[in-house]
């Protein structure tokens, strides 16, 4: 029979290795400034089966609100390449694990630029996205919790 003595001592192991075990989805909002005849890179690590969401807008430079954007894969393949854009809207699953590069060009203008990048990355276990997972993981552990404590407060006969 299980002793109630090690029920604590289960739970706060279980309490540390679940921020252990699983990656909140993070989102990140950020303002790069390219300078003219520069590039600027921005790493994105990533696991498989992760959904990503990347939104830019560039803005200044009296010669137009563009440059060039490209994402790479870990591989070193490149995955997208969006030329002379303003506004990007851009989402995919990620494939492959690693190291993603995103890539802000502004080789081919002597003006300073500035980006506002947002970017959300949602991660999934087992297929489902992993606020799900977790919330049924919880939701069983405290039926579990419950159960226990009925069965224990039954009078035997």
């Amino acid at each position: 029979m299980f002793h109630l003595k090690k029920l604590p001592l289960c739970l706060f192991l279980v309490a540390i290795a679940s921020p252990v075990i699983c990656r909140a989805v993070y989102a990140t909002t950020l303002n790069i400034t390219v300078h003219g005849g520069e590039e600027v890179t921005r790493p994105l690590t990533l696991a498989i089966e992760d959904r990503v969401a990347i939104k830019f807008t560039v803005v200044g430079g009296q010669s137009g609100n563009t440059l060039d954007f490209q994402l790479t894969c870990p591989n070193g393949t490149v995955k997208v390449v969006f030329d002379n854009v303003g506004n990007v809207n851009y989402g995919f699953v990620c494939d492959e694990e690693g190291e993603y590069a995103m890539h802000f060009s502004n080789i081919g203008s002597s003006e300073d630029k500035l980006v506002s990048l947002d970017y959300e990355v949602q991660h999934y276990i087992f297929g489902m996205p992993q606020m799900l997972f977790l919330t049924i993981i919880i939701v069983l552990v405290c039926v579990a919790a419950v159960a226990v404590f009925i069965l224990m407060g039954k009078p035997r006969l």
